[in-house]
């Protein structure tokens, strides 16, 4: 177990020995940057931090003593560029590894880091620079990114100053240029200096109504991401952890940068443009990976793989969150693997809120139970806890404490913000129920609940069965109005190669769903489609799909 982890968290344990609650230390000063990433470097500056790959056959060992110097020059490039302490910078950088610089660097300044995913059009760019009032942008040289900002740019004010890595362009400084030139970091002091309780990081919301709101995280962030590092992903001092995530996402925060480090553990980046299973099968037997965490997508297609084809055998521990998991996709796995993926739960406005740690045994499907750095809960419509067997919304309750993973606030948007912060809960909008043993499953979003004939049928549960169907590839679930009924439920299906749209096969869908769950959950409605709507993070937008419904009926 790493020295940083032990000094930094506070653990009770219950009578088994497991952690029951922890909490963080809170020096009002924390910092990442000189905590974490400084003090690793002080007393191992050999140790490697992050092994990085891409598509084309390149790949860099950073140590911890590389880190600090790189993100030391970096944060000295920015300040001699005018971005200082508050200033709101962008990062278009995929998996670069210039991005890691880039975070450690604007942490250390007290800047506001603001990742983002090359897949933004222009005006997503533009919405974002003027929401957050955004000075800088540093740009991946990658595409056509940079002549999107160079767009965007028309049609804001805020914006600046551009970096773009690995390039030379007019208009913008270089990245490389920057870093070999740059004075020698001076750490801010006085008013300069970063405080903890003060913006470190913002990612806009991937939801599927409305425009993408700001989740303001404080420095103590960054700490929170110990349970998940350490308790979930299991990671270790001399391990080699893997998420599969780019670095837009806040995925990237959970597992390729923050609780990995504390835990003295090496990440491991394949900065890839296409996704391809041999290709990341290939980078893990070369690489050693030795924990990995993906979203069940991934491992729907890696299932698929002949995996005595590649030498996993480094690989000890599999998590998964960003989407419920199909118990299908769970007993495949293990039987190929002999490896169990340990479930968990967030949000953009949360670390891991949900999970099954090491010390618990998984049920297939479960999100598994509360994170000991939450006190949470399932609540009905008025605010009372629901009883086992029950669905209600997750909440975190705050009346003990704020914890320390839950973001500020909605950046900006103080009614939005006290619509999830009410009546001493956090609401995450996602429903659930408890079993008797106290593992919580997913069912969806409060707005997505379908009420038939008295029955309160959650998508994800028909879902899930229907996607065992051989024929299915993507389906989503939604409620459309029943005048006897209420609503009944509709799929919208997209079909696998081979497979054609006709009635015959309706029916045996149908029969399949009332066959494998409870007869009421069968989808009355089903609809072939080529594609499904989805937001920019690839989330299913259901709300899409009952306005066109709304619509056509």
């Amino acid at each position: 177990m790493s020295r940083l982890y032990k000094e930094f968290v506070h653990e009770t344990f219950d009578k088994n020995g497991n952690v029951e609650r922890v909490t963080f230390k809170q020096d009002p000063y924390y910092n990442f940057g000189y905590d974490v990433v400084d003090r690793i470097a002080g007393h191992t500056p050999e140790k490697i931090a992050m092994v990085w790959c891409n598509d084309a056959g390149d790949e860099k060992y950073v140590t911890f003593g590389d880190m600090k110097e790189n993100s030391d020059k970096t944060a000295a490039y920015f300040q001699s560029l005018g971005i200082g302490k508050g200033d709101a910078v962008m990062l278009i950088l995929k998996r670069h590894y210039e991005w890691w610089y880039c975070m450690v660097a604007l942490h250390k300044i007290g800047a506001i880091a603001i990742p983002v995913t090359n897949q933004l059009l222009t005006h997503d760019i533009v919405y974002r620079i003027n929401a957050a009032s955004i000075k800088a942008v540093v740009c991946t040289s990658d595409g056509e990114v940079s002549d999107l900002v160079d767009e965007a740019q028309k049609e804001t004010a805020d914006l600046k100053i551009k970096i773009i890595t690995r390039s030379h362009k007019e208009g913008w400084h270089n990245f490389e240029d920057g870093l070999h030139n740059a004075p020698a970091f001076v750490k801010p002091t006085g008013d300069a200096r970063p405080r903890a309780e003060e913006i470190m990081l913002m990612y806009f919301s991937s939801g599927t109504t409305g425009m993408p709101k700001m989740v303001a995280h404080n420095h103590y962030y960054s700490l929170a991401h110990i349970t998940t590092a350490v308790y979930w992903h299991n990671v270790e001092p001399d391990g080699l952890h893997f998420t599969v995530a780019e670095t837009g996402w806040g995925k990237a925060a959970w597992g390729k940068l923050y609780g990995q480090w504390i835990g003295e553990s090496a990440v491991f980046v394949f900065d890839f443009d296409r996704f391809h299973a041999d290709e990341l099968l290939k980078r893990m037997e070369k690489y050693k990976v030795t924990t990995f965490c993906a979203p069940p997508t991934i491992y729907r297609f890696l299932i698929k793989e002949d995996l005595s084809k590649y030498d996993l055998s480094s690989v000890k521990y599999c998590t998964t969150a960003g989407e419920a998991l199909n118990a299908e996709v769970f007993n495949q796995f293990k039987r190929l693997m002999g490896i169990k993926i340990m479930e968990g739960f967030g949000q953009t406005e949360t670390t891991l809120c949900l999970m099954t740690p090491t010390w618990l045994e998984p049920k297939p499907g479960s999100m598994g139970k509360p994170s000991p750095a939450y006190d949470m809960d399932l609540v009905d419509e008025d605010g009372k806890s629901v009883d086992p067997g029950q669905v209600g919304e997750i909440v975190l309750r705050l009346d003990r404490a704020i914890p320390a993973g839950l973001m500020m606030e909605y950046y900006r948007e103080p009614e939005k913000t006290k619509q999830a912060r009410h009546d001493g809960l956090y609401h995450t909008g996602d429903t659930a129920y408890r079993d008797e043993d106290g593992y919580y499953w997913y069912v969806g979003r409060t707005d997505d609940i379908i009420k038939s004939s008295g029955y309160r049928i959650g998508p994800f549960e028909v879902e899930s069965v229907i996607m065992e169907h051989p024929s299915v590839l993507e389906c989503a679930v939604t409620g459309i109005p029943d005048p006897v009924r209420g609503h009944v439920v509709k799929a919208t299906i997209v079909l696998t190669k081979g497979y054609r749209p006709s009635e015959e096969l309706k029916k045996e869908i149908q029969s399949y769903v009332k066959t494998h769950t409870a007869p009421y959950k069968y989808p009355r409605v089903v609809e072939f489609e080529d594609e499904l709507p989805k937001t920019i993070s690839g989330k299913i937008k259901r709300t899409e799909i009952r306005a066109k419904d709304r619509k056509d009926g």
